[in-house]
Protein backbone atom coordinates (compact mmCIF):
# COMPACT_ATOMS: atom_id res chain seq x y z
CA UNK A 1 0.00 0.00 0.00
CA UNK A 2 0.84 3.39 -0.89
CA UNK A 3 2.55 5.94 1.56
CA UNK A 4 0.01 8.11 0.49
CA UNK A 5 -3.09 5.81 1.24
CA UNK A 6 -1.48 5.01 4.59
CA UNK A 7 -1.51 8.43 5.49
CA UNK A 8 -4.73 9.76 3.55
CA UNK A 9 -7.50 7.38 4.19
CA UNK A 10 -6.94 8.20 8.34
CA UNK A 11 -6.41 11.59 7.80
CA UNK A 12 -10.20 11.58 5.83
CA UNK A 13 -11.48 9.13 8.65
CA UNK A 14 -10.73 11.05 11.29
CA UNK A 15 -13.59 14.01 11.23
CA UNK A 16 -16.17 10.83 10.69
CA UNK A 17 -14.66 8.74 13.92
CA UNK A 18 -14.51 12.23 16.05
CA UNK A 19 -18.34 13.33 14.71
CA UNK A 20 -19.71 10.35 14.83
CA UNK A 21 -18.80 9.41 18.77
CA UNK A 22 -20.58 12.92 19.02
CA UNK A 23 -23.53 11.80 17.56
CA UNK A 24 -23.70 8.51 19.44
CA UNK A 25 -23.33 9.94 23.26
CA UNK A 26 -25.54 13.01 22.59
CA UNK A 27 -27.87 12.60 19.72
CA UNK A 28 -30.08 15.30 21.36
CA UNK A 29 -27.37 17.93 20.72
CA UNK A 30 -28.52 18.04 16.65
CA UNK A 31 -31.73 16.00 16.43
CA UNK A 32 -33.51 18.98 16.36
CA UNK A 33 -31.46 20.37 13.63
CA UNK A 34 -31.64 17.17 11.51
CA UNK A 35 -35.50 17.05 11.85
CA UNK A 36 -35.94 18.49 8.58
CA UNK A 37 -34.01 16.11 6.80
CA UNK A 38 -34.36 13.19 8.67
CA UNK A 39 -38.55 13.44 9.10
CA UNK A 40 -38.36 12.79 5.09
CA UNK A 41 -36.18 10.09 4.70
CA UNK A 42 -37.96 8.13 7.39
CA UNK A 43 -41.13 8.08 5.69
CA UNK A 44 -39.74 6.72 2.74
CA UNK A 45 -37.15 3.96 4.36
CA UNK A 46 -39.56 2.24 6.62
CA UNK A 47 -36.59 -0.24 8.31
CA UNK A 48 -34.94 3.45 9.91
CA UNK A 49 -36.30 4.11 13.18
CA UNK A 50 -39.08 6.93 14.15
CA UNK A 51 -37.17 8.93 16.66
CA UNK A 52 -34.95 11.70 15.19
CA UNK A 53 -32.36 10.65 18.17
CA UNK A 54 -32.14 7.18 16.92
CA UNK A 55 -31.68 7.53 13.21
CA UNK A 56 -28.78 10.29 14.07
CA UNK A 57 -27.02 7.69 16.69
CA UNK A 58 -27.63 5.24 13.90
CA UNK A 59 -25.67 7.75 11.77
CA UNK A 60 -23.41 8.49 14.10
CA UNK A 61 -22.52 4.92 14.62
CA UNK A 62 -22.15 3.62 11.05
CA UNK A 63 -19.78 6.96 11.03
CA UNK A 64 -17.47 5.65 13.79
CA UNK A 65 -17.58 2.12 12.37
CA UNK A 66 -17.11 3.16 9.02
CA UNK A 67 -14.43 5.52 10.13
CA UNK A 68 -12.57 3.09 11.79
CA UNK A 69 -12.84 0.52 8.86
CA UNK A 70 -11.27 3.32 6.39
CA UNK A 71 -8.24 4.55 8.57
CA UNK A 72 -7.00 1.01 9.14
CA UNK A 73 -7.50 -0.04 5.33
CA UNK A 74 -10.14 -2.45 5.96
CA UNK A 75 -12.85 -2.72 3.19
CA UNK A 76 -12.16 0.60 2.23
CA UNK A 77 -13.99 1.30 -0.78
CA UNK A 78 -16.89 0.20 1.03
CA UNK A 79 -16.07 2.05 4.40
CA UNK A 80 -15.90 5.08 1.53
CA UNK A 81 -19.26 4.62 -0.08
CA UNK A 82 -21.23 4.49 3.93
CA UNK A 83 -19.52 7.44 5.16
CA UNK A 84 -20.59 9.17 2.15
CA UNK A 85 -24.14 7.76 2.66
CA UNK A 86 -23.93 9.74 5.81
CA UNK A 87 -22.42 12.62 4.71
CA UNK A 88 -24.73 13.76 2.62
CA UNK A 89 -28.26 13.69 4.86
CA UNK A 90 -25.61 15.25 7.89
CA UNK A 91 -24.61 18.35 5.15
CA UNK A 92 -27.99 18.69 4.13
CA UNK A 93 -29.27 19.34 7.93
CA UNK A 94 -26.53 20.87 9.54
CA UNK A 95 -25.15 23.44 7.30
CA UNK A 96 -28.73 24.93 5.65
CA UNK A 97 -26.47 28.55 4.83
CA UNK A 98 -29.22 29.63 2.47
CA UNK A 99 -31.84 29.89 4.70
CA UNK A 100 -29.22 31.63 7.81
CA UNK A 101 -30.25 35.27 8.36
CA UNK A 102 -26.81 36.59 9.51
CA UNK A 103 -24.54 37.17 6.87
CA UNK A 104 -21.91 36.02 8.90
CA UNK A 105 -23.43 33.19 9.52
CA UNK A 106 -24.21 32.41 6.52
CA UNK A 107 -20.64 32.53 5.47
CA UNK A 108 -19.49 30.09 8.04
CA UNK A 109 -22.42 27.93 6.92
CA UNK A 110 -21.27 28.11 3.43
CA UNK A 111 -17.66 27.09 4.32
CA UNK A 112 -19.01 24.08 6.23
CA UNK A 113 -21.34 23.09 3.26
CA UNK A 114 -18.19 23.17 1.17
CA UNK A 115 -16.08 21.53 3.05
CA UNK A 116 -18.44 18.67 3.20
CA UNK A 117 -18.62 18.28 -0.53
CA UNK A 118 -14.73 18.34 -0.67
CA UNK A 119 -14.97 15.11 1.94
CA UNK A 120 -17.37 13.87 -0.19
CA UNK A 121 -15.44 14.30 -2.98
CA UNK A 122 -12.61 12.50 -1.32
CA UNK A 123 -15.16 9.96 -0.62
CA UNK A 124 -15.78 8.51 -3.53
CA UNK A 125 -12.34 8.70 -4.71
CA UNK A 126 -11.72 6.50 -1.74
CA UNK A 127 -14.61 4.44 -2.71
CA UNK A 128 -13.19 4.08 -6.94
CA UNK A 129 -9.43 3.86 -5.18
CA UNK A 130 -8.45 -0.08 -5.75
CA UNK A 131 -5.67 0.61 -4.35
CA UNK A 132 -3.65 -0.69 -6.85
CA UNK A 133 -4.96 -3.79 -7.65
CA UNK A 134 -7.21 -4.15 -10.43
CA UNK A 135 -11.25 -3.78 -9.35
CA UNK A 136 -13.35 -7.45 -9.63
CA UNK A 137 -15.35 -5.66 -12.77
CA UNK A 138 -11.98 -5.67 -14.51
CA UNK A 139 -11.14 -8.51 -13.32
CA UNK A 140 -13.88 -10.35 -14.60
CA UNK A 141 -14.05 -8.76 -17.68
CA UNK A 142 -10.49 -9.93 -18.97
CA UNK A 143 -10.81 -13.58 -17.00
CA UNK A 144 -13.83 -13.98 -19.45
CA UNK A 145 -11.74 -12.25 -22.21
CA UNK A 146 -8.94 -14.53 -21.60
CA UNK A 147 -11.69 -17.65 -21.98
CA UNK A 148 -13.23 -16.25 -24.81
CA UNK A 149 -9.54 -16.67 -26.20
CA UNK A 150 -8.67 -19.44 -24.87
CA UNK A 151 -12.26 -21.47 -26.49
CA UNK A 152 -11.26 -19.90 -29.62
CA UNK A 153 -8.04 -21.82 -29.74
CA UNK A 154 -9.15 -24.82 -28.92
CA UNK A 155 -11.49 -24.96 -31.70
CA UNK A 156 -8.66 -24.25 -33.80
CA UNK A 157 -6.84 -27.12 -32.81
CA UNK A 158 -9.44 -29.59 -32.62
CA UNK A 159 -10.22 -28.31 -36.31
CA UNK A 160 -6.64 -28.60 -37.09
CA UNK A 161 -6.27 -32.00 -35.89
CA UNK A 162 -10.03 -33.29 -36.54
CA UNK A 163 -9.39 -33.19 -40.59
CA UNK A 164 -6.14 -34.85 -40.41
CA UNK A 165 -7.38 -37.39 -38.29
CA UNK A 166 -10.57 -38.36 -39.96
CA UNK A 167 -8.25 -38.79 -43.24
CA UNK A 168 -6.86 -41.23 -41.40
CA UNK A 169 -9.35 -42.93 -40.29
CA UNK A 170 -11.20 -43.27 -43.40
CA UNK A 171 -8.16 -44.79 -45.28
CA UNK A 172 -7.37 -46.56 -42.53
CA UNK A 173 -11.11 -48.10 -42.97
CA UNK A 174 -10.21 -48.74 -46.48
CA UNK A 175 -7.82 -50.92 -45.66
CA UNK A 176 -7.87 -54.96 -45.28
CA UNK A 177 -7.51 -55.97 -42.19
Amino acid sequence: MSLLRVVGRPLLASMFVAGGVNSVRSPKDVASIAEPVVRPITERVPVLPDSTEQVVRLSGGVQVAAGLLLGMGRLPRLSALALAATLVPTTLAGHRYWEAQDASDRAQQRIHFLKNLSMLGGLLIAADDTGGAPSLLWRGRHTARDLRREAGLVRRTVRATACPAAAVGGVRAKLPV
